[in-house]
């Protein structure tokens, strides 16, 4: 698969030749224009009756169109309505083409056209409506009017459609396109190959990027860089943000410096994965090729710093931009009363709302959602009630996040029963139910102590075809160990390895401690070895109800084993545990006490 050369020291520029636009004058008459409307004769010679004629057929045109536009069924009526006009002479019809401002309208006249006796077509007038359909951006109805059409539109044309293509999401027709194009020897404009890698870009489909970039390379087009930029994102999208940081620093000594677009991505991915070095490296890089730290590129610092729990270095930097005279949008102002909230600074995180109001920004849903959130995870339930209802008076609210928000700090607090009702009236309003949904109430009802009314909330997200996440089967689990319905516990966990659904480290542990007060103390240990080998870290009271009922039950060889093991873990363990263990090893008088102390030690 072809990569971005070492050098990039050129650009490519290339023109593209238009073909010329073929002139045609309109003949036909209309049955409510007294005299009758001839086509102009090539010889004559008076300017003044081509100028009155030609406003007769334009009058007819509009006619015709806006018969077109108001009613419903003009195909069954058009011909009656203008008997003595001829629908199938190209000068006219082309005339209603230039008429009818809506090019689906066109299209379905076009279609109507060709079902009439003596209608011919030829490639112009294909390609007028083919042309119409992707200037007006209808990629799926251009695709299929020359699918039926069966007709090749001119290579200028063709470009022009594959940028169609590409903004309605349709990647991998326009890639057909540009094969189509190689192989009548046509090689598209660089501005096409660009606005085609952009495009790939933005649906995710960086596989085809690198097809597009490997067939451009081959085609001999010589990248810019803008396809620099282009593909510094695509690595990053792939998380390869090495090779992404290895183009820029090429590009950059060939002289050149990609848009700030790529740069910022570049930023965004240097703070998520904590490499703050390059980040500044990044950004002066940015000023030294003149390409200005915008606002934007601040907010990818500060998306960045918040999402890696830098929120403190956010916050400063957030207060230094206001102070360097930027201003904050409120997609900036939402992220930083996001990070505040998540630090439990509620003070700052409700000074930034009211600056942010009085700067003249309104807040939106996701803001709203932001800061009740806050106050739901700092207890102050009746603060976040309050701007629930501020949210829902202004038109918002209506939505599975917002009603998410509200049944997650419902249940937070206990209050099951209304979190149910605001479940139920989601549905009531049409708003969808969504694993979130289910979790919170899951959780809600077994933390409340109603593990049936949890595993109904279970039964149904499973029942409206929702994958479960680990989050639906961990707490019903935990209760149900609690309460000595092991064997139901063990029947969850199965259900979820038969759905693929990773169990968590909290699920093992609370069916080894419910097997333990079970008894089981030999499954249990079992069981531990099987969460061992999956690489999940066991709980300290996990590891201590372990070697105390293993040494009572003398089986002081597993005891020391999982104490040892549970030293290499890094857990501390408690004086009350190794007190234990040592009086039962006396007890027992084993005159191997010294040695295996020793080796766990």
């Amino acid at each position: 698969m072809a990569r971005p050369p070492f050098l990039v020291t050129r650009l490519c520029n290339r023109q593209n030749v238009n073909s010329p636009i073929r002139d045609l004058s309109i003949a036909g008459t209309n049955s409510g224009v007294e005299s009758e409307v001839t086509a102009q004769n090539p010889d004559q010679s008076s300017s003044e009756n081509h100028q009155s004629e030609r406003q007769s057929f334009v009058e007819i045109a509009k006619d015709v169109c806006k018969v077109i536009r108001t009613r419903p069924r003009w195909e069954q009526i058009l011909l009656s309505d203008f008997p003595a006009v001829n629908f199938t002479d190209p000068k006219f019809y082309t005339e209603v083409f230039k008429a009818q401002k809506n090019v689906l309208l066109s299209l379905r006249f076009y279609y109507w056209l060709s079902s009439q006796n003596g209608f011919s077509r030829d490639q112009f007038s294909d390609e007028v409506i083919f042309s119409q359909l992707v200037q007006a951006k209808a990629g799926s109805a251009a695709k299929s009017f020359r699918q039926n059409m069966n007709f090749v539109p001119r290579p200028s044309c063709l470009e022009a459609y594959i940028e169609c293509l590409c903004e309605d999401g349709l990647i991998e027709d326009a890639l057909d396109v540009f094969n189509e194009l190689r192989g009548v020897g046509h090689c598209p404009s660089l501005k096409i190959w660009n606005s085609a890698l952009s495009d790939s870009i933005r649906a995710g489909r960086t596989d085809i990027v690198w097809k597009l970039y490997e067939d451009m390379t081959e085609s001999g087009v010589v990248a810019d860089v803008d396809t620099i930029g282009h593909l510094i994102r695509a690595f990053c999208m792939e998380n390869n943000v090495q090779k992404g940081h290895q183009l820029l620093r090429q590009v950059l000594e060939a002289g050149h410096a990609p848009s700030n677009v790529a740069f910022n991505k570049l930023i965004y991915e240097s703070c998520k994965n904590r490499d703050y070095f390059r980040l500044s490296a990044l950004l002066h890089s940015m000023i030294a090729t003149n390409r200005s730290v915008d606002i934007f590129t601040y907010q990818h610092v500060i998306q960045g710093l918040c999402e890696t729990r830098k929120r403190r270095e956010a916050f400063r930097i957030f207060n230094y931009i206001k102070n360097r005279g930027y201003a904050p949008d409120i997609v900036m102002y939402t992220t930083m009363i996001s990070g505040l909230c998540k630090m439990k600074l509620l003070g700052d995180a409700q000074k930034l709302w009211f600056e942010m109001i009085q700067k003249g920004f309104n807040p939106n849903e996701y803001t709203y959602n932001t800061l009740i959130h806050g106050y739901l995870t700092t207890n102050h339930l009746s603060e976040a009630e309050s701007l629930y209802k501020q949210m829902r008076d202004k038109g918002y609210g209506e939505t599975t996040v917002t009603y998410n928000t509200m049944i997650y700090g419902l249940c937070l607090y206990g209050r099951v029963e209304e979190a149910q009702n605001l479940f139920n009236e989601m549905a009531k309003k049409g708003v969808a139910h969504d694993v979130v949904t289910y979790n919170s109430l899951i959780q809600g009802f077994c933390k409340d102590g109603k593990i049936a009314e949890g595993l109904q909330f279970l039964y149904e997200l499973l029942k409206q075809g929702l994958q479960p996440s680990p989050a639906s089967y961990t707490v019903l689990i935990e209760k149900l160990s609690e309460v000595g319905q092991v064997l139901e516990a063990k029947s969850l966990w199965n259900d979820m390895q038969d759905r693929c659904v990773k169990p968590t480290a909290l699920a093992h542990d609370s069916i080894i401690l419910g097997l333990i007060k079970q008894g089981y103390v030999t499954e249990g240990l079992d069981w531990l070895s099987s969460m061992i080998k999956s690489r999940l870290r066991p709980r300290r009271k996990t590891f201590e109800k372990l070697i105390y009922h293993l040494s009572q039950a003398d089986k002081l060889d597993d005891s020391l084993f999982i104490l040892g093991y549970m030293l290499r873990l890094g857990h501390v363990v408690r004086e009350s545990t190794f007190r234990s263990l040592v009086n039962k090893l006396c007890k027992d008088n084993s005159h191997h006490i010294e040695m295996q102390m020793e080796n766990i030690v």
